[in-house]
């Protein structure tokens, strides 16, 4: 009997040991974690706006907190002071045909009449300046000078627009206001997969909005999202976007702007996009400073050769062109009178360089020539039939018909 009690007295102790020494351990090891996490992440650093720059500037992403399970509630109450909702009226021509189609009505009026309704719609934007200047999408406020804004708290503004760029989606409008809040902006080309995306706005009019969701893909194509004339590359997030959120800002888990809201896919569930912050403030910029945003144009058509297009949809044969490379971009056809036309550039030629970059897709020629400046050279590398050429192309500024 002795004996047994001592073997459950040793056994009892040893067990108590090693749940003390696990729990010991544990924490030396989430205190290590901890320490080699922070070690290895640089400080939060703020990057230098540009000169006599309205805009705030960019911020360098940091290390989110550890631990910190309130961060979505944390971010809502930071930034949703400064999404507001944008109201727009708009006068939309038409010719109701359908009507007069009667004889009589043609014998006295040969020619269409036309008609005018009044559409309303209804958007989101951001405060980026606390003297009322608002990032938006153009779709929310094109066809209208004047737009009604409605803060949180509940104050009405009348916003002038101050430009749109269509090929971009991006508009900026402005509130006559004081000591407004604001946002900060983030940096979207730091961005990693999987992470946190938080997007609030004004979906059917419900304001303030707040959903959640996950950086789903970077880079995505216009022609991918839908809107081929279009000049951006789209971040993809599941974070619920919908009717009314247009414009309003996709957050970072710390409560940057890291794109503008602007397009889901309507025959699809948890496909949203956005516009990067870094694209939509450099338009942004332009248009309070000038009205209008100026996009460099070289004037080709182009597609890229990979192997679909190569083996499997042969496009090169299809086009008339024989010995192209496997990779690279196609020139398929050069406008008249073009700065490529102007150049030297054949249709044939295949661009495997832009500006000292590789470029393997017609969306990265595009993406060199969109952030070039007018009027300034840009060395583009091509093969023409296995000879390599450097041809130096200055870019115009894209034609608006």
């Amino acid at each position: 009997m002795n004996k047994l009690i001592s073997q459950i007295f040793v056994s009892s102790s040893l067990l108590i040991m090693g749940t003390a020494l696990g729990v010991w351990g544990s924490r030396q090891l989430a205190t290590l974690n901890q320490s080699s996490v922070s070690d290895t992440i640089p400080p939060e650093t703020s990057l230098q706006p540009v000169a006599n720059s309205v805009f705030p500037p960019f911020k360098q992403s940091s290390p989110q907190k550890q631990g910190n399970f309130n961060f979505i509630s944390e971010v809502a109450q930071k930034v949703g002071p400064a999404v507001v909702r944008i109201e727009a009226t708009r006068q939309v021509s038409f010719n109701n045909s359908e009507n007069f189609e009667h004889p009589l009505f043609k014998h006295f009026f040969p020619e269409q009449i036309p008609f005018e309704r009044t559409e309303r719609g209804t958007g989101s934007g951001f405060i980026v300046s606390d003297d009322g200047l608002i990032m938006t999408n153009a779709h929310v406020v094109e066809g209208t000078s004047f737009v009604s804004v409605l803060l949180p708290s509940g104050k009405t503004y009348e916003g002038r627009v101050l430009g749109i760029d269509s090929m971009t989606d991006v508009a900026v409008v402005k509130i006559t206001a004081e000591n407004l809040p604001t946002v900060i902006l983030g940096k979207a080309k730091n961005l990693i997969i999987g992470e946190w995306a938080i997007a609030i706005g004004n979906p059917l009019g419900l304001d303030n909005t707040v959903t959640v969701g996950i950086i789903s893909a970077k880079d995505r194509s216009s022609s991918e999202v839908g809107v081929s004339d279009k000049r951006v590359k789209f971040i993809q997030t599941d974070a619920a976007i919908n009717p009314g959120n247009s414009g309003g800002p996709l957050l970072n888990a710390r409560g940057e702007v890291i794109g503008i809201n602007t397009a889901i896919r309507a025959d699809a569930q948890g496909l949203g996009f956005a516009i990067p912050i870094e694209t939509a403030s450099r338009i942004a910029e332009q248009l309070y400073t000038t009205g209008k945003a100026s996009h460099p144009y070289i004037g080709i058509q182009m597609i890229t050769l990979n192997q679909d297009t190569i083996k499997n949809d042969n496009i090169p044969q299809n086009l008339g062109f024989e010995n192209v490379p496997e990779k690279g971009v196609l020139v398929v056809k050069v406008m008249e009178n073009s700065p490529a036309s102007q150049a030297g550039f054949l249709p044939g030629d295949v661009i495997n360089n832009v500006n000292n970059i590789e470029v393997l897709t017609a969306q990265d020629v595009q993406e060199q020539v969109e952030i070039s400046t007018i009027g300034e050279v840009i060395p583009i590398r091509i093969d023409r039939q296995g000879k390599f050429i450097t041809l130096k192309v200055y870019p115009a500024e894209f034609p608006i018909e």
